[in-house]
């Protein structure tokens, strides 16, 4: 005859307790940890295995297996499964450390034309120095198994992200007044939205950059427009006639989303001080007009204080940001898009005033 089985005494922490409830409540979880957080917190509560197996609807050996490894190796690690026997990993943590360390270096470090690896000549790099380095299981690394290395580090050596080395002294400084003024913008506009009506003219937040650079070109012959049964698009000729490159000095109306541009041959303060007479024609004369922009030459040159001396007091404020401001990322969107790598004259004459960007009216997202 069996004997009786003896409950087991299962101590739990506070930590314990709330660690196994957040993975008993999760929906995220494997169904298998979800259960076995279920089975301990019950048992915790009630100390038998056959009534906790009732109410989980498991079989009673299930919760005492369940248990017994929570005593043995701790709640936690009970919770996943244990490791299963298996063929040995042929490939050793030391391989796997000179395989990363390898990939932390630049490809041209080592003698390669490239600047950074790509997955498959980090394998054959690897399978032709590794033996002689001592890690004669890397002969035959195969690319998908390097990737699962890499992985496991979460390294990706073909690919490069950008960051901002912080090399202006005043950063902190200029950073706290973009804030400012970009909170001003949220402020105007909730204001504005709670009183059902367009937010008031009395000050104009211009966030201004420009792009350098852009082709100017011009059809050697007549677009065709859609045709049924034809062509389903406009046909365009692939020959064209290069005018050169233009200068675009563009700022967005952070209230309105009213794009103001001016195209150029080049972008000095003589072409910055006419963005400004166009900025303040566009605005009544009350407005104070507020201008995100950067340190660029132009914007302190001797002239440009000159100009902004003879304008009425508070008209124009500059606040400088020590990284690239909202219109740069409106730049970078529009070249995606493909509006301003390259611009087209609207006539014969390929002057910058009759340059035709794509930047007339105002920006889609008007309240965004």
């Amino acid at each position: 005859m069996a004997g009786w089985r003896q409950a087991i005494e299962l101590a739990l922490s506070d930590e314990d307790v709330t660690r196994l409830g957040a993975v008993a409540r999760s929906r995220t979880e494997p169904a298998s940890r979800v259960e076995r957080a279920r089975i301990l917190l019950a048992y915790w509560e009630d100390r038998s295995f056959f009534a906790v197996a009732q109410a989980i609807g498991v079989h009673h050996q299930t919760v005492q297996r369940c248990v017994e490894r929570a005593l043995a190796y701790g709640p936690t690690v009970a919770l996943d499964d244990r490791p299963r026997p298996g063929k040995e990993p042929t490939i050793t943590a030391a391989a796997k450390a000179w395989v990363v360390d390898l990939a932390c270096r630049k490809a041209k470090e080592l003698g390669y034309p490239h600047e950074l690896w790509t997955t498959r000549l980090l394998a054959r790099h690897a399978r032709e120095h590794g033996p002689s380095e001592g890690h004669t299981c890397l002969a035959k690394l195969a690319q998908g198994t390097l990737c699962n290395i890499l992985n496991e580090q979460e390294i990706k050596p073909h690919k490069v992200r950008y960051y901002l080395e912080r090399r202006d002294p005043e950063f902190k400084q200029k950073m706290a007044e973009v804030l400012c003024v970009y909170r001003e913008v949220k402020l105007i506009k909730e204001t504005a939205a709670a009183a059902k009506q367009e937010p008031s003219d009395a000050v104009a937040i211009v966030s201004y950059d420009e792009k350098p650079g852009i082709q100017a070109i011009a059809n050697t012959a007549p677009d065709l427009p859609p045709e049924p049964g034809v062509q389903a698009a406009f046909a365009r000729d692939h020959e064209y006639k290069r005018y050169g490159t233009v200068s675009l000095l563009a700022g967005i109306d952070l209230l309105t989303g009213q794009v103001h541009a001016l195209v150029r041959d080049r972008h000095r303060s003589r072409e910055f001080i006419e963005f400004l007479k166009l900025v303040d024609a566009a605005y009544p004369t009350h407005t104070a007009i507020k201008l995100i922009l950067d340190n660029h030459s132009a914007h302190i040159s001797k002239e440009t204080k000159a100009w902004l001396a003879e304008q009425p007091v508070g008209r124009f404020e500059f606040t400088f940001t020590p990284n690239a401001s909202r219109a740069s990322a409106w730049f970078l969107a529009q070249s995606h898009r493909g509006l301003l790598l390259q611009a087209r004259p609207l006539g014969a004459a390929p002057h910058p005033r009759r340059v035709q960007t794509g930047t007339q009216g105002s920006h889609h997202g008007r309240h965004g």
